[in-house]
């Protein structure tokens, strides 16, 4: 097996989600790491809405635990650390300095709630698949997911309304026990056509 493959492998074709983790901590130096990684995948005009809180401490962690569906909140209880990535609605005043080539992306998006939202969604989503990608590279598993009350978590952890919680994914090193058996994906045919 080349490299190549073993990377793939890695990050791609081994990779699960994970339902529980070992009790092996995850490092603040680990995820400063994580961060330096992804925040080199592209965004729309580099507007890099994504915020992360890595969500660590025993304290931190009963905060969050109200707004996880019944179902995430055994598991999310016991991951190490669970990231909550959210959006900047604002993450346009940003753009003078993350994107000079176009003087006047600021006000595009200041001028355009509905552009600026849809934006700030589809990036910050794109962002957590990256921090997902480069979790993997490091060595660290996750469980990403959506099953929880947005409103609960940001008026706990945004309670100014500055960001909105696109989604949460517990980080650690993961126990294979606790995994359902991988599901099928879809053929190429079935889902894309070249035209």
């Amino acid at each position: 097996m080349s490299a190549n493959d073993a990377a793939l492998d890695l990050i791609f074709r081994t990779a699960r989600s994970f339902n529980r983790f070992t009790d092996q901590p995850v490092s603040d130096d680990t995820l400063r790491q994580l961060y330096e990684l992804l925040k080199w995948g592209p965004t729309s005009m580099n507007c890099q809405p994504a915020r992360y809180v890595f969500v660590k401490s025993a304290e931190a962690k009963a905060r969050l635990k109200p707004g996880l569906a019944p179902g995430n909140a055994d598991k999310t209880m016991a991951a190490p650390v669970t990231v909550i990535v959210a959006q900047d609605p604002r993450f346009y005043e940003q753009l003078p300095a993350q994107f000079p080539a176009v003087p006047g992306a600021r006000d595009m998006f200041a001028g355009n709630a509905a552009l600026a939202d849809a934006t700030a969604f589809r990036n910050s989503s794109l962002q957590a698949a990256y921090l997902i990608v480069a979790a993997r590279a490091l060595g660290l598993d996750c469980g990403p997911m959506s099953g929880f009350d947005a409103a609960k978590v940001d008026a706990e952890f945004f309670p100014g309304g500055e960001f909105k919680s696109n989604m949460l994914i517990n980080l650690g090193y993961g126990d294979a026990a606790g995994n359902y058996p991988r599901g099928p994906r879809l053929g190429f045919d079935e889902v894309a056509r070249i035209v």
